[in-house]
């Protein structure tokens, strides 16, 4: 099957086709995490779409290179501007940190941290985002377990941002202003605002004739973007041939990119990942810069950004009660993979509303997934006459997501399938008598392969709910003792074993069918 994605740069459905001769290895960069603080789920819908576009790659037998970089330097408060201004945000962290100690209030895990020393600061918040990165299945994040290079930091890169900006300088697309500070010269670049949409005259216009503000005065054009800047006083900082400082924040993604991906035939990488706020101006400025310097035709053939998510259908805010971060949704018996669904069941170019329903409803679909799964595996040499539902569903599940990542429609195909199964309280039952046909370990293995596409799988059996580990063979056992009690009128036996299963994290529920279960989440 062929994928179709729609790629930012042409704003069209496009078949995907990479740039390696042998059409099997992709080459893959996404904006990961700013570190100065704990990632909340708006930043993990991004990386989980990156994830899922991954992953349905492998599907297709791709051999994917996925590089994940995190920002330790040079994002600003300001992150609009194209001119450096606001703040550090590993500066943020420091005051931060710095006024939590002073009162007392530093997270237990962050006690050690000396506020002071920026590389610590981003060594913890580094650890954090692994911690929950790996929790929700973001494969780069395993893979760097043995290969760190993967998720890069770009105060790991110094040397080649240098090297990137003096081929800027001798190219002419750069220029050293009156105060130092070099900056890309957008105008020596013809495409600047084809990703964007933006024109450098609408840019002008936005900027509202600041040029010869003091933040702007020593800027040919508005829109020239900060590639190196002076500043002695800068909580890190490098020489450099223009005076101690450090990398404008689009440069950094650039040279981590090109260092790691290499160059491919007319691009350096096939794709490239992010939000929808990364579009502009930190997306058009690293193709800018990027295209300059090596003088290819692309930067990224595919451009992928997912958009926004709200929450209960406000904007994120720790005024409102409805930030999130992952840690905080663990706490209320969310298991990681309702998290991870319920954050990429939404089209990636659909906004999204999370909800605390919708993350109920997601952990009752993998409950339901997961039951099967197991009796799946209990009686996977059993034969059965009839359909392979779930050998059929794949195929149709695949088409689904070429279908520029269909994952509403992957889902329907899935649950079609699994509803042709009876679920009850003692396990599901085949969809046919026992006989001769194919046996049930091949629907076994199409089932793992859609809910390891979805990246639920391995999530699943090893997530844990506020009282500890799922074991759900013990939960079907216990939900037969309570229907034996049931049976036998013992209502207090009944009443303790649905108290105890409610302390598991697990609540019950009788119906015509039979009694079903599913995670309780607060």
């Amino acid at each position: 099957m062929t994928l179709r994605i729609y790629n930012t740069l042409t704003k069209r459905l496009e078949e995907f086709v990479p740039q390696d001769p042998t059409g099997r290895r992709v080459t893959f960069y996404s904006c990961g995490p700013t570190v100065y603080d704990y990632a909340h789920i708006g930043n993990f819908r991004s990386f989980l779409n990156a994830d899922l576009l991954r992953r349905t790659l492998e599907l297709l037998d791709y051999d994917v290179v996925h590089v994940m970089n995190m920002t330790d330097v040079g994002h600003m408060t300001e992150d609009s501007a194209t001119d450096g201004a606001g703040e550090d945000r590993m500066q943020v962290a420091r005051r931060r940190l710095l006024d939590a100690k002073k009162a007392g209030t530093l997270p237990p895990d962050a006690k050690d941290i000396d506020p002071n020393d920026p590389y610590r600061i981003a060594d913890f918040y580094v650890e954090a985002f692994l911690r929950d990165a790996r929790l929700l299945g973001l494969t780069v994040a395993a893979e760097a377990r043995q290969r760190p290079e993967l998720m890069p930091r770009p105060t790991q890169y110094i040397p080649p941002m240098i090297e990137l900006v003096k081929t800027l300088l001798d190219k002419a697309h750069a220029y050293v202003a009156d105060d130092g500070t070099v900056y890309f010269d957008v105008r020596s670049f013809a495409d600047y605002g084809r990703l964007s949409g933006n024109t450098l005259e609408s840019l002008r216009e936005a900027a509202g004739g600041r040029i010869n503000q003091a933040h702007q005065a020593a800027k040919r054009h508005p829109a020239d973007f900060l590639l190196w800047k002076p500043d002695p006083q800068h909580l890190m900082r490098w020489p450099s041939p223009w005076g101690e400082g450090y990398p404008g924040w689009h440069l950094e993604c650039s040279v981590m990119a090109m260092s790691l991906l290499g160059q491919g035939t007319d691009g350096v990488i096939d794709i490239h990942s992010g939000g929808e706020d990364n579009i502009f101006p930190h997306h058009e400025c690293e193709l800018a810069q990027t295209r300059g310097a090596t003088g290819q035709p692309y930067f990224a053939r595919y451009w992928f950004h997912t958009r926004h998510l709200v929450v209960e259908g406000e904007k994120m805010a720790k005024s409102k009660g409805n930030f999130f971060t992952v840690g905080e949704l663990l706490a209320k018996g969310a298991s990681p993979a309702a998290i991870r669904l319920e954050l990429t069941k939404t089209h990636y170019r659909s906004n999204a509303n999370f909800t605390m329903q919708g993350l109920r409803d997601s952990q009752r679909l993998i409950d339901r997934w997961a039951r099967l799964e197991a009796w799946l595996e209990d009686n996977q040499d059993v034969g059965i006459d009839g359909r392979t539902l779930l050998c059929d569903a794949l195929d149709e599940f695949t088409k689904s997501l070429c279908d520029d990542l269909n994952v509403a429609g992957a889902i329907g195909v899935l649950n079609e399938a699994i509803g042709q199964y009876s679920i009850g309280s003692d396990g599901p039952g085949s969809p046919a008598a026992k006989g001769h046909g194919p046996p049930h370990a091949r629907e076994l293995q199409a089932l793992r392969t859609m809910l390891r596409v979805l990246g639920v799988l391995d999530l699943e059996r090893e997530s844990s709910t506020a009282g500890g580990a799922v074991d759900e063979r013990l939960i079907v056992s216990k939900i037969a003792e309570r229907n034996a009690a049931r049976a036998a009128k013992d209502w207090s036996t009944s009443d303790d074993i649905r108290d105890e299963l409610a302390e598991m994290g697990i609540a019950v529920k009788d119906g015509p069918d039979g009694t079903t279960w599913s995670r309780i989440v607060r």
